[in-house]
């Protein structure tokens, strides 16, 4: 099991915001629970914003978490470089709107957090494991996300933008091991005339050479040149034959698609799990990430869900009404099971038919029956008892008597017809004849009641 890991002490990282222009100063500290959160310094008695993806409120040039004006822009980045090495849980303390854009990647975040160092901690990392192939489309972008079975966390990143200057490419992260040198480095990149766009309408104060790559799709005048070295503050700007303004040397060949691969890694940290498959994006952004993430813990709140135990009600059990009996003192009409069919030394599965006939139809109630939930409790219980009992190499010669019952919910009705199939399991090692065992009750794959129930066994008096 992957364990979580925490910081050793403070990094602390300065810089711009990309779309603000604003100086930073970002401070992540050490914690170990509580998952990720954000903390606005510069807003007296601002909340911390958990980075979580229901928090998410904006995904417009960036991922924005927050309320109102409590809000921290462009922390995919940070997200990124703190998922990429595994750190589960840290306060991130920041004096302004927006994280600071830095290179444009996460390297920086990532060589301050190795200076200072992580360390594992007890608590293991929440794995959502993927047995089929789970596909996913974000209709307002396009993006669209496949999920395929594997045995450890992949992704893959397609990205085609129809243009000469940045050809269709792809990139592969075989594992989170390979983020840090394979995947941290790739800076944000943007379209001359995106980019033109957002200088017009002073969308992107922060935004430099230094930060981003910038692709070029016709060479501009040389007017044009001229406008965009005042606008970057540099004494000339060209563009390569590679349709890369100013001959900005990638660091990768496929940069764009890794960089996209960062973001991803980013974004979907937002869910607070690691997804066991591999992950294949095509034409990702913030937006179709994010509602990707919102899909993802869909899955994973059903994933959480108890399942039923598969049983073959063809088969034979390993104990019939007969051999219940065997082992339990009690006798119809307060016998509230019919069949074992899986007992080992930490959990049993019992079943119970119910039928029309049940004497306590007749009050419960009539022209409407509904078997009782303490009789439910009490075939629980008797399943419950069979683990317990089968400790001893006399059962018969022994009672079992309740000491507590906590937690108990009942979340449908139980009515004539209905199979009720009970699993129990030990929350703790059975001593001296006492038993800790957590139940829950199916119906098919409905869920309908759970126990924590605690035991003792007695021998009878001679």
């Amino acid at each position: 099991m992957t364990k979580q890991r925490a910081l050793k002490g403070e990094v602390r990282v300065s810089g711009v915001g990309l779309h603000t222009g604003a100086k930073v100063n970002l401070v992540l500290k050490p914690a170990i629970e509580g998952g990720i959160v954000f903390r606005r310094t510069d807003l007296a008695d601002a909340d911390a914003i958990p980075a979580v993806v229901s928090n998410v409120i904006s995904t417009q040039r960036g991922t924005t978490i927050g309320k109102d004006e409590n809000r921290v822009n462009t922390i995919e980045h940070i997200m990124a470089a703190l998922s990429g090495l595994g750190i589960s849980n840290a306060i991130v303390e920041i004096d302004g709107p927006e994280c600071p854009i830095l290179d444009g990647s996460s390297k920086p975040v990532i060589d301050a957090i190795n200076a200072v160092g992580t360390e594992e901690l007890e608590s293991g990392v929440e794995v959502l494991k993927v047995d089929s192939n789970i596909e996913f489309t974000d209709e307002e972008s396009g993006a669209s996300y496949l999920i395929l079975p594997s045995d450890t966390p992949e992704m893959t990143v397609m990205i085609d933008y129809n243009r000469n200057c940045l050809p269709p490419q792809h990139a592969n992260m075989k594992s989170y091991d390979d983020f840090a040198e394979q995947v941290a480095p790739t800076r944000t990149f943007v379209f001359l005339h995106e980019l033109e766009f957002l200088l017009e309408h002073n969308l992107i104060k922060g935004g430099g050479l230094d930060n981003a790559v910038v692709f070029v799709d016709e060479v501009p005048s040389e007017e044009k040149k001229a406008e965009l070295a005042e606008k970057f503050n540099q004494p000339n700007v060209e563009v390569t034959s590679a349709g890369i303004l100013n001959n900005t040397e990638l660091r990768f060949p496929n940069e764009p698609a890794r960089h996209k691969l960062l973001d991803l890694v980013g974004d979907l940290a937002l869910t607070g799990v690691r997804v066991q498959g591999h992950i294949i994006a095509t034409k990702p952004g913030h937006g179709g990430n994010v509602a990707f993430g919102k899909f993802l813990k869909g899955l994973i709140k059903e994933s959480r869900k108890p399942k039923a135990p598969k049983i073959d009600f063809n088969s034979e059990p390993l104990l019939d009404v007969n051999g219940i009996m065997a082992k339990l003192p009690h006798r119809p009409p307060f016998l509230f099971i019919d069949k074992i069919y899986e007992l080992s030394d930490t959990h049993v599965v019992g079943v119970k038919n119910v039928t029309m006939n049940e004497y306590f139809f007749e009050g419960h109630f009539p022209g409407a029956p509904v078997m009782p939930g303490v009789i439910q409790i009490e075939a629980m219980a008797q399943v419950g008892g069979i683990l317990v009992l089968s400790t001893v190499p006399d059962p018969e010669n022994y009672l079992t008597y309740f000491m507590k019952i906590d937690g108990v919910k009942f979340r449908r009705m139980v009515m004539p017809g209905d199979t009720i199939v009970f699993k129990l399991e030990l929350l703790s090692p059975i001593r001296r004849g006492l038993c800790h065992m957590k139940g829950i009750a199916f119906v098919g794959d409905d869920q309908v009641m759970e126990a924590e129930m605690m035991a003792q066994i007695s021998k009878r008096e001679s």
